[in-house]
């Protein structure tokens, strides 16, 4: 019996052979045997004796590993290259940026160090969003990495460990892709070029550049794997590999949940498609296989609801857990995109723009990267060419099923032309799936891509190399002297099946690489601190509840960078994350609001109201507020500045009624549990005092003081 597979037919496992299950009508070669149907040296025979040989089995040990560890080599290499900025200067104090989303995983990293040592909960802490606390799970956390690289933030800080994570995931992720692809390559340059494509794909290299450490893809093809163990391959029992795979949800889990979800439903329009196959053509091989299927998925299932039951009963039931939407605000697959996103770049105007709004706010400090899911005409066309050429490769048809849905599951529903039918319309009402963002399906089509490119690439050298054998063979039968001068003039079979296959592959990845070109390496800064956070916040008593300025509630996160490098030495009001958006702020919501505005979007003209004051007031209260500090120091980066410092020491004055101290470059109240009552001041007359000499950095108080004479003498409530 035989199977066509790769253009080729291959043996098929005969019912009873020795140590195979009977039937093999899925099964795809793997590294043992070449796409043309050669043989890779599977030994048999008397070879079982001579690998017993001490040098026998170094050879094959080389010839396993020695791949692995070269790719291993180069990705780290290509990585390291990236994150140069940080590991040639000071990787414990320089990073893409301490702010924005970085400033968020900073704080990520330096909480499960720290709760490991003070006896705290890793999956709950009140040190943000103070009083009710923030549910790791129910955010970004990636507490995988916070828990394994806790003795290097120990050791250096969450500065080192956020450079030592950015500068792994890249090379973790093209190691995994290279290992999966292994298993269905004879040339290990295909698998690497595979790798290649997936770890430093754009998808992943914006990540790290954005500080998203949830962009780590080393899981997932681990994952597809264990899936083709248990439908296709059969080498191993199906118990282990439901293990294994349970064990990788797991893992996942404590990586990004999204990412889980969306690899769940990823696998799941795979395995569908693998079934409705076998259904068509193999049905008596699926029914025969369906208890080995059944056994693995059921293990898995045990063993991911055994690690995970506590963890999920603390995501939807725990404290501070949220429910419904993450984000309240935003209507399910808003952050999708458009079919076009895939094959064009970003204009100009368009990166300048983007530019601007990270340098103002927070985010990565170079110029901004192309967007995330670009793929490119040449992959694409590279990709179609291949499936046409080697159309009797399942392989190739099942990934490019997975690519193409997992594109249409990126496109958003407002981005799309009206009238047209896109996945996210059924997605978005369904509850979890929902708060998945489209555009992160990116990572599936990436994983489809690569795949489907490095088995391209493989057959390319295949096929080339069948081609020289059978003119070398056709030149043997001609004249002795015209063969040797034919073989003299043409490069040998191999290197030519080589320099084809590897012109394939920078055909297809070559306009992706361009597009870093002017970029790399990626741009680093050093973490600023502003001097009352470098050199009295780490000393503050215990139980300080702390409201800075700019404060984590209006878009500007730089504020859990200094709670992240200061130690946790003080809990934080806010946290500006999906808990401390304004619907879920209860009572303090007005006083947020205003607070946000005061830091990010603030028109002082028009923005003061005399309930201001109050609502502020309220909020201070509630959140259990014990000390205000509003840096005023100048050379400090935009993002660590709010949008007028003057404005929030009028604000702050006329609240707590009372005028602030200066110390260390800062503007500080302490909260006592009775302050005095706010004062009563008209809009006139603080907009008045807002502008009064410019604002001059540190005394004479010129604002407060304004503020205090001002005020109409009584004070509010």
């Amino acid at each position: 019996m035989t199977v066509e597979v790769g253009g080729g037919r291959q043996p098929a496992q005969v019912a009873g052979s020795a140590g195979s299950p009977p039937g093999a009508v899925l099964d795809v070669p793997g590294q043992r045997g070449l796409p043309d149907g050669s043989d890779c040296g599977d030994p048999g025979g008397d070879a079982v004796t001579i690998a017993r040989r001490p040098e026998v089995e170094r050879s094959r040990w080389h010839a396993r590993f020695a791949p692995g560890a070269a790719a291993l080599g180069i990705y780290l290499a290509i990585s390291v290259t990236l994150w140069w900025g940080a590991w040639s200067t000071h990787p414990t104090s320089t990073t893409t940026c301490g702010c924005g989303d970085a400033a968020r995983y900073l704080w990520f990293l330096e909480w499960p160090a720290y709760a490991l040592t003070h006896g705290h909960s890793v999956l709950y802490s009140t040190w943000l969003y103070h009083p009710s606390g923030l549910n790791l799970l129910n955010d970004t956390s990636v507490l995988a990495f916070g828990v394994v690289l806790a003795p290097v933030t120990w050791l250096f800080g969450p500065v080192a460990s956020l450079n030592v994570a950015s500068t792994l995931i890249p090379a973790l992720s093209a190691l995994s892709m290279f290992w999966l692809l292994r298993r269905w390559v004879s040339w290990a340059p295909a698998a690497f070029v595979g790798g290649l494509l997936y770890g430093f794909s754009p998808y992943i290299v914006n990540g790290v550049a954005a500080g998203w450490l949830n962009t780590m893809l080393a899981v997932p093809p681990l994952i597809v794997a264990c899936l083709d163990e248990l439908c296709v391959r059969r080498r191993y029992r199906p118990a282990a590999v439901g293990a294994v795979l349970g064990g990788l949800i797991t893992l996942e889990f404590f990586i990004s949940t999204e990412q889980l979800a969306i690899t769940f439903v990823t696998a799941a329009i795979g395995l569908v498609a693998l079934g409705l196959y076998a259904v068509a053509f193999h049905r008596d091989e699926l029914v025969h296989r369906a208890y080995r299927i059944v056994v693995g998925f059921g293990v898995a299932g045990g063993v991911a609801v055994a690690l995970l039951a506590y963890p999920l009963w603390f995501t939807f039931a725990g404290p501070a857990h949220l429910s419904g939407l993450v984000w309240p605000s935003v209507a399910p697959g808003y952050y999708g995109t458009t079919l076009a996103e895939f094959f064009r770049l970003t204009t100009r105007a368009e990166v300048a723009q983007t530019t601007g709004l990270l340098h103002r706010y927070g985010g990565y400090q170079g110029i901004a990267l192309h967007q995330s899911e670009y793929l490119g005409i040449a992959l694409v066309m590279v990709l179609i060419a291949g499936v046409v050429l080697w159309r009797r490769d399942r392989r190739l048809w099942l990934f490019a099923t997975v690519g193409v849905a997992s594109m249409a599951l990126c496109l958003a529903p407002f981005r799309w032309v009206n009238g047209f039918w896109v996945p996210w319309r059924v997605l978005g009402r369904i509850p979890v799936l929902q708060n998945i963002l489209p555009v992160r399906f990116a990572s599936m089509t990436y994983l489809a891509t690569a795949v489907m490119l490095g088995i391209i690439v493989d057959h390319a050298r295949a096929s080339t190399l069948r081609w020289a054998r059978r003119s070398n063979a056709a030149d043997r039968s001609d004249s002795a002297d015209r063969a040797d001068r034919a073989a003299a003039r043409r490069p040998g079979p191999r290197l030519v099946a080589a320099l084809v296959a590897a012109a394939v592959a920078v055909v297809a990845i070559g306009p992706i690489a361009s597009t870093y070109a002017d970029r790399l390496p990626l741009v680093m800064e050093p973490v600023v601190l502003p001097e009352w956070f470098a050199t009295v916040g780490p000393h503050l008593p215990p139980g300080q509840v702390v409201l800075t300025y700019p404060a984590a509630l209006g878009g500007i996160q730089a504020s859990m960078a200094y709670q992240a490098v200061d130690g946790m030495s003080f809990a934080l009001v806010g946290g500006d994350g999906p808990t401390g958006v304004p619907q879920r702020a209860g009572a303090q919501r007005p006083g947020l609001t205003v607070l946000a505005g005061t830091t990010f979007s603030l028109d002082p003209a028009t923005a003061f109201l005399p309930a201001s004051v109050a609502q502020v007031r309220r909020a201070l209260t509630g959140w259990g507020t014990t000390l205000v500090v509003i840096p005023d120091q100048p050379g400090l980066p935009a993002y660590d500045k709010g949008n007028n410092t003057a404005y929030a020491v009028a604000l702050m004055t006329a609240t707590l009624g009372a005028a602030p101290s200066y110390r260390a470059r800062a503007w500080t109240w302490a909260v006592g549990e009775r302050p005095s009552g706010p004062l009563t001041i008209t809009p006139d007359a603080f907009r008045s005092c807002v502008g009064t000499a410019n604002f001059p950095v540190g005394p004479p108080q010129t604002v407060p003081d304004c503020v205090l004479t001002a005020s109409t003498g009584g004070r509010a409530g």
